[in-house]
């Protein structure tokens, strides 16, 4: 799946220590919470969104430590 604001694929962070994450563009945070609960997929989303320099607004879906990063961004790579 393509962010249509960066242009670029979505990518499952695993840089942090409270879990994996994805940082999305608000327009998609419905799609991917669809495509994430349809899997069966924990995940809870940041209660901010934050837009930069004019920027549309990111938010971040949270994953938790025991998700399969690697599952979850298959599904990201073969989502339309």
């Amino acid at each position: 799946m393509t962010d249509t604001t960066t242009r670029r694929p979505i990518r499952v962070s695993t840089d942090g220590t409270s879990g994996p994450y994805i940082m999305i563009s608000v327009e998609l945070l419905e799609k991917v919470k669809g495509l994430l609960g349809e899997n069966g997929i924990p995940h809870w989303v940041d209660h901010n969104a934050i837009s930069v320099d004019g920027r549309p607004a990111v938010t971040v879906i949270n994953l938790g430590r025991r998700a399969d990063s690697r599952q979850v961004q298959d599904l990201l790579d073969d989502a339309a």
